[in-house]
């Protein structure tokens, strides 16, 4: 199992009263992420994260499958580790056209 380190020292950057920090979630979504889709995003033991791959969700729905993950597949469950501000942003992230 991958370590969850870099993820847990990003996470709970969102706490109550504090802002995002955009580029600690953007080096997030393309170590933590890319450590299992792909360090480009583009596929590896996940599916492709860039955003033409993910049309078919909305931001809620994929923030869902970053919170709560997808069971009987690889796909963990973040919520443990991230907050809900953290996880929409990481989906609105993803969901844009400019994202990698």
């Amino acid at each position: 199992m991958r370590s969850l380190l870099p993820l847990l020292l990003c996470a709970g950057m969102a706490q109550a009263g504090e802002t995002l920090d955009p580029d600690a979630l953007s080096r997030l979504v393309h170590q933590d992420c890319g450590s299992c889709h792909g360090l480009t995003l583009k596929g590896g033991l996940g599916p492709d994260l860039r955003s033409e791959n993910l049309s078919h969700h909305t931001p809620e729905s994929l923030k869902s499958v970053i919170l709560d993950g997808i069971p009987d597949t690889a796909m963990p469950p973040w919520r443990p580790l991230m907050s809900e501000a953290e996880a929409d942003w990481v989906a609105r992230y993803l969901l844009k056209a400019e994202a990698p």
